[in-house]
């Protein structure tokens, strides 16, 4: 694949890194990071859009003491090798230094063995079956009464494969793939019209959604979001359908993140042990999860991978670490760092969810006279520091412990410690979109609209 065969590439990386210690560099480690993807979208029944690209990145980073640098190539050809060490380590002669710089200490050592993970699927689409598959989901969608227009269905399929080796004596490999299908559609007309959407990703084509059911749903989602009001304002309870009630585990997962703990930006960076969310409430990154969309057996430092408790009962229990953060903070790394072929690791979660209630979604909104539910937010007004919380949204009135009628252009605000301590999840848990969250309700969140 990608002109370097699998079997070859974690030899090839082993030679740069040992390359690059014979020409002085006090540690050294090689990531190559190749992909396929393939993809199409069909609008009206046209095939609109075709694409097919492959990539074979290759980063080597390398260590002068304290100091560090990274370069980049395209290709893993082993008569490059010297400048791209010759480059690195003249890179590195003249960078400030950096104290937490090194290796990460919790690497595995030897080759790591096939995972296990059942990440790579062995089936690969051809372009008459994506075209299918997007043509489905778009047909599926306009035949919905009301839709008007369409602004496409689609579908891609993509196999990524990622190789680490490091002179710490750390050496492994594995792919991952990907099976998608979308449609996105319009219901109305002129300025009242609507849009809407649905999609599904899976790792295995046996898991993925079929495409008429993505359409109907995109379709049936348009046309119930036509002529809305807006909100009046107030205080009032907001239920976040799962679509959008996964932004808030990301919001806290980005104040759990070691390096803005490090940093002194995150809002709870002296809440460790603490509590922050209710009693019985628990929020997980689940790495080698079977199957999983983020899932990977090693992270990018090489450290074996496995299930994080980042809050437990209600209480924080973890950072999200790497090598470098956890230095700072004077742990050892979680085994979380990300990267790419030029860039340095950083931490990074990866099948993230928050664990599901005791009741359902209809009881969760049963007694709320008036209310809010939201399936749609936009922009992104978070103050890191803080807590502070705004957002657009747009969802459905509850009246009476039901949905009533469409809403649009308004915010939701609040405080996220506050919303965090007061959310109620239901029990409605699926793991769908790698960071996953049931239907939330929280009581008493600012609405601006009317």
């Amino acid at each position: 694949m990608n002109g370097v065969h699998e079997d070859d590439r974690i030899g090839l990386l082993q030679a740069l890194v040992a390359r690059a210690t014979r020409a002085g560099a006090d540690a050294a480690e090689a990531i190559l990071v190749s992909g396929t993807s393939l993809g199409v979208q069909v609008r009206q029944g046209r095939s609109e859009e075709l694409e097919r690209s492959e990539h074979n990145d290759v980063g080597l980073r390398v260590f002068s003491g304290r100091r560090s640098a990274i370069v980049s190539a395209t290709s893993i050809d082993p008569a490059g090798f010297d400048r791209l060490v010759e480059q690195a380590l003249a890179m590195a002669r003249v960078v400030p230094e950096d104290r937490f710089a090194a290796l990460c200490d919790r690497a595995a050592t030897g080759i790591a063995a096939r995972s296990g993970l059942d990440l790579a699927d062995g089936t690969e689409p051809g372009i008459e079956a994506l075209t299918e598959r997007a043509r489905v989901a778009e047909a599926t969608a306009l035949a919905v009464g009301g839709v008007t227009n369409s602004q496409g269905g689609s579908a891609g399929y993509g196999r990524t494969s990622i190789a680490l080796a490091t002179s710490g004596g750390f050496a492994g490999q594995y792919a991952r793939t990907s099976h998608s299908v979308s449609a996105s559609v319009l219901a109305g007309h002129g300025t009242a019209m609507q849009r809407d959407y649905d999609y599904h990703s899976a790792v295995h084509l046996a898991d993925l959604d079929d495409p008429a059911a993505i359409g109907r749903q995109a379709g049936e989602r348009a046309v119930t979001r036509l002529n809305p009001i807006k909100p009046r304002t107030g205080r009032m309870p907001v239920i976040y359908d799962p679509r959008v009630s996964s932004s808030l585990v990301g919001h806290l997962a980005s104040a759990l993140n070691g390096a803005s703990v490090a940093r002194g930006t995150s809002f709870l960076k002296e809440r460790m042990g603490t509590r922050v969310l209710p009693p019985g409430v628990s929020v997980t990154d689940d790495p080698p999860r079977p199957r999983g969309l983020r899932s990977k057996p090693f992270d990018g430092e090489g450290v074996p991978t496995a299930p994080l408790l980042l809050v437990e009962d209600g209480t924080i229990r973890s950072w999200v670490l790497d090598g470098r953060s956890g230095r700072q903070l004077g742990l050892p790394s979680t085994g979380h760092a990300s990267r790419g072929p030029s860039s340095p690791p950083s931490p990074s979660t990866t099948n993230l969810y928050l664990s599901g209630g005791t009741v359902t979604p209809v009881a969760l909104m049963a007694d709320i006279a008036e209310g809010i539910y939201v399936n749609e937010m936009m922009g992104n007004a978070i103050n890191g520091l803080t807590g502070d919380y705004s957002r657009g949204a747009a969802g459905f009135m509850i009246r009476d412990g039901a949905l009533a009628e469409p809403i649009a252009e308004f915010t939701v605000a609040g405080n996220l410690l506050d919303m965090f301590a007061s959310l109620v999840p239901a029990d409605d848990l699926v793991f769908r979109r790698g960071t996953d969250a049931p239907t939330i309700r929280i009581d008493s969140l600012t609405v601006a609209g009317a």
